[in-house]
């Protein structure tokens, strides 16, 4: 995520941080365990899961403000088409 989609409040990420790609979550491969033990490296994979829930806070965080914008939009188109239909009652009614 660069620093200009960066949102006030939200987690400072440095500049060099770039959000993850789907593509990169399905490709992902994690390091086997050492000798004697079976499975993945569990840092690894917890440093990818915290990555990627990162990224998806971030995503649902854009999601709810484009949200919340959708709606101040909408209303205001609301209002503003209710005022032009009372202007056209308001000159039909005098002429």
């Amino acid at each position: 995520m660069s620093v200009r989609n960066q949102r006030p409040g939200a987690t400072y990420r440095s500049s060099a941080y770039t959000s993850l790609l789907p593509w990169q979550v399905r490709e992902r491969r994690f390091r086997s365990v050492g000798l004697g033990r079976r499975g993945l490296e569990p840092a690894d994979v917890y440093d990818f899961l915290d990555r990627v829930a990162g990224d998806m806070a971030n995503v649902y965080a854009a999601l709810a403000a484009s949200r919340r914008e959708t709606a101040v939009i909408k209303d205001a188109l609301r209002r503003w088409q209710s005022e032009q239909a009372r202007a056209r009652a308001d000159r039909g009614s005098q002429a």
